[in-house]
C-alpha cells in the first residue's frame, strides 16, 4: 500500500458537505488539482434527507425528490396556507446526491482513501492526515466535515431530534401539490417545542415526521407513541400503510461557537463548521453556499476559505431566540404562528435560511412577543458578562446527526 498520498486538497468526512464540494468543484470546471477524499465509509444509496428553501432552476433540480409552492403551518386555533412563490420548499434524499459525488470525484481523479482519521498536524505550509489503516495524506488544504463538539459548552443547548416514516399506501391518499410543514398539534413536552410534518412524494407515498426541540432525547418507543400518534391525527388508516423505511436524527440547536478555522490551512465545514442554523437547525442550504464558494476560490486561485455560514448578528438573534424558549417565556407553537402570521412567507423563510437583510430582521423582531424578547436579550447579555469572568466550561459531546437540516428545522 502506499505510504503517503500527496494532493492539494483533502476532504476529511465523506457526506453530505464533502459530496456538495466534490459536485461544486465538477459544476466549476476545476481541473488540474490533486483532491483526496478521506472517509471509513464510502456513502452510497439513502441514508439521510435534507429539506431547504430555494428557487427552482438550480443544479440540483434534477436530483430532488420532490418540491411544493404550497406549505401549511397549523396551530390549535389556526391553519394558514402559505404560497412560497417564489421560493419552493424541496426534499433531497443523499442517494442522487452521493451519487454526483460519484461521478465527480472519477471526472476530478480523486484518490479514495477509505480509512478513519487519527488526527491531523499543520505545520502552516501542509497538512498530514494520519489514518489508522491507509496512507498518509499531505495536502495544502484540508476541508474537514467530521462532527465536533463546540469550543465551549453553550448558554443554552437544545437538540432537535426526530424520527420519521416513509409512508406506502394502498390507495390514493396523500396531496402531493402540499406539505405539511409545521403542525403544533402534537402533544407539546414540558420544556421544548413539539410538531409533525407530512411531506408527500406521490398521492401514495409521504415522509411523515414527528420532531422535538428541547434538552433531551426520548426513547424509540417515545418517538414511535408520538408517530404514532400523530398519523391517527391525521387521519390515516394504519392497516392501509406500510412502513417502508425509517428515519432519525439529532442535531444541535445550541449558542455555543463552533470553530470554523481551528488551524491555518484546516478549514471545517458542515455542522462542525458553523453551518448549522441553531434556531432553526436548517443546514443544507448553508453546507451549499459553502460548498460553492470553496470551488469558485480554487477555480480563481484562491484558497479554500468560505465565508462565514450565517452572519455575526444571527448568532446573537439565534442566542436570544433560544433563551426565551428555553425559559419558556415565548411558547414555541405562537412564537412561530405569529412570524408567519404578520410577515410574509418569503421574508420569514429567508430568514429561517440566515439570508435575510437588518431592515427585515428587524420587521422579523417586531412581530414576535415584545416583552419577552426584551427580558431574553437582557438575559443573554447578563449571561455573556458572566462568562467573560468566569472559565471556560468544556462542551458536551455533539451527538451524530443522522440527517442535517430537515423542517425548521430543520
Amino acid at each position: 500500500m502506499q505510504s503517503r498520498v500527496d494532493v492539494d486538497l483533502a476532504l476529511v468526512g465523506g457526506g453530505g458537505a464533502a459530496s456538495l464540494v466534490l459536485a461544486a468543484l465538477d459544476r466549476h470546471g476545476v481541473r488540474d488539482l490533486r483532491v483526496a477524499v478521506v472517509d471509513p465509509v464510502h456513502r452510497r444509496g439513502q441514508d439521510r434527507t435534507w429539506a431547504f428553501w430555494d428557487r427552482p432552476g438550480s443544479d440540483l433540480d434534477p436530483l430532488l425528490s420532490a418540491s411544493w409552492r404550497q406549505v401549511e403551518i397549523t396551530t390549535p386555533a389556526a391553519r394558514r396556507v402559505l404560497d412560497l412563490a417564489p421560493l419552493r420548499y424541496a426534499m433531497l434524499r443523499s442517494g442522487p446526491v452521493y451519487a454526483r459525488a460519484a461521478e465527480a470525484e472519477r471526472r476530478l481523479g480523486a484518490t479514495r482513501v477509505v480509512a478513519a482519521v487519527q488526527d491531523t498536524h499543520d505545520d502552516g505550509d501542509r497538512v498530514l492526515v494520519r489514518t489508522g489503516s491507509g496512507p498518509t495524506v499531505r495536502a495544502g488544504w484540508v476541508l474537514d466535515s467530521r462532527p465536533r463538539p463546540p469550543a465551549r459548552a453553550g448558554r443554552t443547548s437544545w437538540l432537535q431530534h426526530f424520527r420519521g416514516w416513509w409512508l406506502a399506501a394502498d390507495r390514493p391518499t396523500f396531496d402531493p401539490a402540499r406539505a405539511a410543514l409545521m403542525d403544533f398539534r402534537t402533544p407539546q413536552p414540558a420544556r421544548g417545542v413539539s410538531f409533525g410534518y407530512l411531506l408527500p412524494v406521490s398521492d401514495r407515498y409521504a415522509l411523515v415526521e414527528y420532531t422535538e426541540f428541547s434538552p433531551a432525547l426520548l426513547t424509540g418507543a417515545g418517538y414511535d407513541a408520538a408517530l404514532a400518534g400523530y398519523r391517527d391525527l391525521l387521519r390515516l388508516d394504519p392497516s392501509r400503510l406500510t412502513v417502508r423505511e425509517v428515519e432519525n436524527g439529532v442535531i444541535p440547536m445550541t449558542d455555543a461557537p463552533f470553530v470554523a478555522r481551528p488551524s491555518p490551512r484546516v478549514v471545517r465545514l458542515g455542522t462542525a463548521g458553523g453551518a448549522t442554523r441553531p434556531s432553526t437547525g436548517f443546514t443544507f442550504s448553508a453546507m451549499y453556499r459553502q460548498a460553492d464558494q470553496v470551488a469558485r476560490a480554487l477555480a480563481a486561485g484562491r484558497p479554500p476559505v468560505p465565508e462565514p455560514a450565517y452572519p455575526r448578528r444571527h448568532g446573537w438573534l439565534d442566542a436570544v431566540a433560544l433563551r426565551a424558549l428555553d425559559r419558556g417565556s415565548v411558547g414555541g407553537p405562537d412564537f412561530f404562528d405569529r412570524l408567519f402570521a404578520r410577515n410574509p412567507a418569503e421574508r420569514v423563510l429567508r430568514f429561517l435560511d440566515g439570508t435575510t437583510t437588518p431592515g427585515e430582521e428587524l420587521a422579523v423582531m417586531r412581530s414576535t412577543p415584545l416583552l419577552a424578547m426584551v427580558a431574553a436579550t437582557a438575559g443573554d447579555a447578563a449571561h455573556r458578562v458572566r462568562d467573560r469572568l468566569r472559565p471556560a466550561r468544556s462542551a458536551p459531546p455533539v451527538p451524530a446527526v443522522v440527517r442535517d437540516g430537515a423542517p425548521p428545522h430543520p
